[in-house]
């Protein structure tokens, strides 16, 4: 393999890659390190020692004298910041071998040193979360709680270093003890906590909301094991566990201090009336309790001393053994509820197409949202001055979709029966504390649950929905006397059989605030999915397009190409200001800057070569054209109309080997065309398109006639560390959904960041980059929103003509030519079967990729376009996005911790 392979450095590309390899340290260098309290000398703040958690039993006036006595005791113990020289980084790395992880120093254990490693990190970062959540305290600043049923995190060792400015400082210590960063950041494990593009949002939102200085935690679940490990077995998806926590995870802290009691199932009894409220009052009895415990994973700013926090629940049981039973001889009994309790949060997603799966996402959903509810109410009242009705001015709640919207019936019953508030206090706090942020644009898709569920597992929620939407329809039916139709579409109930309560609704309703991820997303919820919430709360919708963290996607995960940036910008303000990108596009053109840029790009290109090769045995020629196509796989995201483009190209040129059309031939762009991405469990249609690709990858990969023309790659168990080295060895991504059906998209802003050119249809947050990058810098395709809606309502009344070209390469596949049949994947493209549009759009699509094979020979101009696509991507920043949120819908500020200054006589 290695003897015909392609990526093979030519002579001098050694010189050159170890050139690039310089600028990059320089690049991920430490510059502000003096200034992030990499001083040893650096006071920590003295004040923040809080008198009311120590307790001394004695008079009161000794009492006071001795708490000052103890504080300043404490205080001076730890009153510097852990030093950050290298020896220093060092020590802290053997210790933890020797002390935290009882390993032998002397042992070459890469594993241990990863692990002593992560914690040293650690151990500063959580000196900093101390002192930022003491300091906003002591500020009592308004803070965001951002909810989210899940979070893709990615690798954590280098994101924390960068943002420490460390990176270096480790990466030397490390080398002197014989061994790399780059080596120990292998043994880190993705942790297993989302699935998509909705967790690495919101994960892009945590560093923003840090970096820029705001109080934000985020609340989720500690998920056991991930969605799945995907491994390709007889060319098919197989799912395994993805045990992300099998080897620990050292950057998260357990707080067995922080639990609280969450209650599911029991029944309702009447309890009187309230005699200062009049209505009634009611308990919630019997059922089963469950304990939440937080673990805490802190999450840095980059360059700022503010550090926020994530806090994940895992589940536990009320009572961990029943003696009595194991007496008596029942054994199972007497660790039931614990076996039942424990499993509550051990899978991501599990399968909702049955009662059991359905039954326990919704325990999944309402156990996090209590205990986040519960820790949000505990922190804010911890301040005697603190009313209830003033929680608005100090709290921000965000829902990320509706997986936590259940939350706006759990804040009301905190507030009525925990509380003791009037139904109009509590809904005005509720009101206005939640927002909402829609991420969906199927009706299908949007979240319901069964009624009778809900009476089973919540029945004192279902009351309090019942309420809310007698409330609500009042307000409906004053406005609107004579509409029933209305009333009955605005409805938090679906009068189906069974009855379903749409969570959409409950959180349209219940939030001041209902944000859509990008213009046309945002259109299409106002006068598509909502128009009648839209039309009676107009002020209620706002469009907030979404954004990447910059700084992990071009810095951390392309650190050659940010190199180049640095050099040619003069500095690496850039980092924290995106806009300034926009002065290389003056330069777009320049042949110095070309050559740096190909450099950098042929340099990710051969790592992503090695790769390829080491895990899918595939030999793949760095010269080619890297066309990329990977997300989650799904009948709107049309992988299936990328692979039949695939198949089409290889019987192109068969037909013209066959023909002898070597000019035509010549005129070819090889290419390499790479998939990645997991298609759920129980989504068939998907697990097929993968089937047929592996199956037409087998067939190209293995034809000699075919050489390096054309290859096809997929990668299986895609994550955000894979996504690191994929994207910046991309030269054209495909974003090829149907039009109207993703709501926006953030891989396309990855790759366009990472000067990839964009082959897109008329989608999503595409249309806002074509608008940015311009539409010469971008390869659009397909019918538009409107089209798709009208050609899907007259689905049934057409008979289109099949493209001549797709109908060849159906035929092709009918007859066995990549082995299995397909009959089903080939039906569903079928006149009146084709809802995807793949048909529709296969002319046109394929007329893209001639437009993009010819601009790809001309290099100047691919990278001049690259460049300019590059420059011109700061609107889609994180941190443009979160600043957004803050004014439009939060109302909070930045609030920037600093340290109080250098150390004086401490004795």
């Amino acid at each position: 393999c290695r003897n015909r392979r392609q990526t093979v450095m030519e002579e001098g590309e050694e010189e050159t890659c170890a050139r690039i390899e310089r600028e990059v340290r320089d690049c991920l260098g430490d510059p502000n390190a003096a200034q992030l309290g990499n001083d040893p000398t650096l006071l920590r703040q003295k004040s923040y020692v809080d008198e009311l958690e120590m307790e001394v039993d004695e008079e009161e006036e000794q009492a006071d004298e001795k708490k000052k006595l103890m504080k300043e005791k404490l205080w001076k113990l730890m009153c510097t910041y852990l030093p950050c020289d290298v020896l220093s980084l060092q020590k802290s790395i053997v210790q933890h071998v020797e002390y935290t992880l009882a390993r032998r120093r002397y042992k070459k254990d890469k594993g241990s040193f990863y692990q002593a490693t992560a914690v040293s990190v650690r151990d500063r970062l959580i000196e900093r979360w101390t002192d930022t959540q003491q300091y906003l305290s002591s500020k009592d600043t308004k803070r965001v709680y951002y909810l989210s049923l899940e979070y893709l995190l990615g690798r954590n060792l280098q994101n924390a270093m960068s943002c420490l400015a460390l990176r270096n400082r480790y990466a030397a210590a490390l080398e002197e003890l014989g061994y790399k960063l780059e080596e120990l950041t292998e043994e880190e494990r993705d942790p297993g906590l989302g699935s998509g593009g909705l967790g690495r949002l919101a994960s892009c939102f945590l560093d923003s909301l840090a970096t820029l200085n705001y109080a934000a935690w985020g609340y989720g679940i500690r998920y056991k094991y991930g969605m799945f490990e995907q491994r390709l077995i007889g060319r098919a998806q197989a799912e395994f566990p993805d045990f992300w926590l099998k080897e620990g995870y050292p950057w998260e802290v357990e707080r067995p201090d922080v639990q609280y009691l969450v209650k599911m199932y029991g029944q309702l009894e009447e309890d009187g009336k309230d005699p200062v409220t009049g209505r009634p009052r009611v308990n919630w009895v019997g059922g089963e309790d469950v304990i939440a415990e937080g673990f805490d994973i802190p999450v840095p700013g980059f360059h700022t001393w503010n550090t926020n926090n994530l806090r994940l629940w895992t589940s536990k049981a009320s009572c961990e053994f029943n003696l009595g039973s194991f007496n008596d001889g029942q054994y199972y009994a007497a660790i039931e509820e614990k076996e039942r309790s424990e499993p509550l949060t051990s899978v991501l997603y599990p399968c909702d197409n049955n009662a059991p799966g359905k039954e326990l996402r919704l325990r999944q959903q309402y156990f996090y949202v209590s205990a986040t509810l519960q820790d949000i109410l505990r922190r804010y009242k911890k301040r005697p001055e603190h009313s209830l009705l003033d929680l608005p001015r100090k709290v921000a709640i965000q829902l990320n979709e509706t997986h936590p919207a259940i939350a706006i019936p759990e804040f009301m019953r905190l507030l009525l029966d925990e509380e003791c508030l009037g139904w109009k206090e509590a809904w005005h706090i509720t009101q206005n504390t939640f927002a909402y942020t829609n991420h969906t644009v199927m009706p299908e898709a949007l979240e319901v649950w069964p009624l009778p569920l809900m009476e089973q597992l919540l029945p004192r929620h279902l009351t309090i929905i019942y309420e809310i939407n007698h409330h609500f329809l009042g307000e409906v039916r004053a406005r609107w006397p004579a509409d029933q139709g209305r009333v009955a579409r605005m409805s938090i109930i679906e009068e189906s059989e069974p009855k379903l309560i749409k969570m959409a609704h409950l959180a349209i309703i219940g939030c001041h605030r209902v944000n859509g991820v990008a213009q046309v997303h945002t259109g299409l919820l106002c006068s598509s999915l909502f128009p009648d919430f839209y039309e009676m709360w107009p002020q209620k919708f706002v469009n907030i397009t979404n954004g990447v963290n910059h700084r992990r996607w071009m810095l951390q995960a392309n650190p050659a190409m940010s190199a180049v940036i640095s050099k040619w910008l003069g500095s690496h303000d850039w980092i924290h200001d995106l806009g300034l990108l926009a002065r290389l596009k003056d330069l777009s053109s320049n042949p110095e800057l070309q050559r740096d840029w190909q450099e950098a790009k042929m340099y990710n290109k051969r790592k992503l070569a090695d790769f390829i090769e080491r895990e899918c045995g595939i030999v793949v020629n760095a010269a080619a054209m890297f066309d990329v196509h990977v997300k989650r796989i799904h009948e709107y995201k049309r992988q299936l109309m990328n692979i039949l483009g695939v198949a089409y190209r290889y019987l192109r040129i068969l037909s013209l080997q066959q023909e002898g059309n070597t000019e035509a031939l010549g005129q070819m762009v090889p290419r390499v065309v790479i998939f990645a991405g997991k298609a759920a469990p129980n989504y068939f249609v998907a697990k097929d398109v993968i089937k047929l690709i592996l199956a037409v990858a087998g067939r190209v990969n293995n034809d000699a006639r075919i050489g390096d023309l054309l290859k096809v790659v997929f990668i299986p168990n895609y994550n955000v560390s894979m996504a690191e080295l994929i994207i910046p060895g991309t030269d054209v991504s495909q974003h090829i959904s149907t039009a109207g059906f993703e709501a926006s998209g953030t891989s396309n802003m990855k790759f366009c960041m990472n000067g990839s050119l964009l082959l897109g249809s008329r989608d999503g947050a595409n249309l806002e980059i074509e608008q940015s990058i311009g539409k010469d810098n971008m390869f659009m395709f397909g019918a538009n929103t409107k089209e798709v809606d009208q050609l899907r309502r007259t689905i049934n009344f057409r008979k289109p003509q099949m493209d001549g070209r797709l109908r060849w390469v159906l035929e092709e596949i009918l007859s066995g030519r990549f082995g299995a049949t397909f009959h089903d994947l080939v039906n569903s493209l079928q006149p009146g079967n084709d809802g995807y549009m793949v048909g529709h759009d296969f002319g046109s699509y394929l007329e893209a990729n001639e437009v993009v094979d010819s601009i790809f020979k001309n290099p100047p101009a691919w990278t001049t376009k690259c460049i300019d696509s590059c420059a011109s991507m700061s609107r889609f920043s994180s941190d443009r996005c979160i600043r957004e949120y803050a004014e439009k819908i939060w109302q909070v500020v930045p609030h920037q911790f600093k340290p109080p200054g250098k150390v004086a006589n401490v004795d």
